[in-house]
């Protein structure tokens, strides 16, 4: 299937593991010229080179931490001068710390709330004018299956993950017209590094911890970052293009909620 974003300027954050990494990857694989970005220069300097060289693409490397203004501020600015205005963004800024409500203070909240809300606000507000002077454009965002069912002693994203379903949503209704379209990734249990840093927190070895967590998985297995890069590069492309406002959950089938 032809998703229709050959020589599209796709913008990925959190990008050199995991789930941002594998979307850079299908992005890239469709014709995308990617741009993508992490914290760590060298990093991210080899994640562009191994996708380059795996897919064929244009894959261009910015090191930048999506909490800090400047940094944000840099980072578009970069991206629009080496690869060209953002047609598709991806806005993968990580998840606040793990922690129960008793162990959270105000820096904290604050943090998780930069890392969280705040980056994805400023990303948008520095891609959107241009999508809808071009009539065109993607923003996507994943979130985590915790928008739809809470998860153990993950008050942080809890709380504010929801709060980005609203934000996109409330974007959906005002920028449809300009056919720019709003979208919303939630995974399940996924099989990344950040889903493993999670044995240590439960005290269990990471196989332990990888077995007790894919047994809540109606498939019985954890997913692959590849499956949900999939979805994303799909919602991103023209074939999408009466998808607006949804929250997609990649989980396997794990939540059991209606809505």
């Amino acid at each position: 299937m032809d998703l229709g974003i050959e020589g599209r300027v796709a913008l990925l954050t959190g990008a050199s593991r995991g789930i941002g990494r594998a979307c850079a990857t299908a992005l890239a694989a469709e014709g995308a010229r990617v741009a993508i970005c992490a914290r760590g220069r060298e990093s991210i300097e080899a994640a562009a080179r191994d996708i380059a060289r795996d897919t064929g693409g244009e894959v261009t490397a910015f090191a930048a931490d999506m909490s800090r203004p400047d940094d944000v501020d840099r980072l578009l600015s970069g991206v629009a001068e080496a690869v060209g205005p953002v047609d598709i963004l991806l806005a993968n800024n990580g998840g606040p710390p793990r922690g129960g409500f008793d162990a959270l203070d105000d820096e904290a909240w604050q943090a998780g709330f930069d890392v969280t809300m705040m980056s994805t606000v400023r990303l948008i507000r520095g891609v959107l004018p241009g999508m809808r002077e071009r009539r065109w454009g993607r923003v996507l965002t994943v979130v985590s299956s915790s928008v739809r069912q809470p998860v153990d002693r993950l008050e942080l994203s809890n709380a504010l993950r929801p709060g980005i379903v609203g934000l996109f949503k409330s974007l959906a209704v005002t920028m449809g017209r300009d056919n720019v379209l709003f979208n919303c990734v939630a995974p399940g249990r996924i099989l990344t590094e950040r889903f493993l840093s999670g044995a240590k927190n439960a005290g269990m070895s990471e196989e332990a911890y990888a077995e007790k967590h894919r047994t809540t998985v109606p498939l019985g297995r954890l997913g692959r970052p590849e499956e949900l890069a999939d979805v994303v590069a799909f919602l991103a492309s023209e074939r999408a293009s009466y998808i607006n406002g949804a929250t997609v959950i990649v989980d396997g089938g794990m939540i059991r909620s209606l809505h």
